[in-house]
């Protein structure tokens, strides 16, 4: 490998460790959120029509998270938060609400996992 070759993996390497360690910190804080069950998560589920539903949930996105934080099951954990994240946006849709910061984490959430295994969108460049 040439100088230029190992600087751009150092630079892909650090972004997508930045880029997984926002992501996995967001969605870390915002499952142990739920998770606590404080007043004003409570009310945003009631208002969603999700009364009761915040342990499963902050459950789900707590494994999701874990599994999108670690290199070997960062797929899996990309597959199910962006089930996450499409679950939050037609909510979201439904009530009316601003739904594009969830679709920009969709996005980035890709992002990083396509930084950190680029095969992984392999099937659509074969011929």
């Amino acid at each position: 490998m040439t100088n230029e070759q190992t600087e751009i993996s150092k630079g892909r390497k650090i972004a997508t460790w930045v880029l997984v360690g926002l992501l996995g910190a967001l969605f870390l804080f915002s499952a142990s959120m739920k998770l606590m069950g404080g007043e004003q998560v409570v009310a945003s589920f009631a208002k969603l029509g999700l009364t009761g539903k915040e342990m499963l949930i902050g459950g789900g996105e707590l494994l999701a998270a874990l599994l999108f934080i670690i290199p070997r099951t960062s797929s899996l954990g990309v597959l199910l938060l962006s089930s996450h994240m499409g679950g939050a946006i037609v909510v979201h849709m439904g009530q009316g609400e601003p739904y594009s910061f969830q679709a920009i984490i969709l996005v980035l959430l890709w992002i990083a996992n396509w930084l950190r295994n680029p095969e992984m969108l392999s099937s659509f460049t074969k011929k």
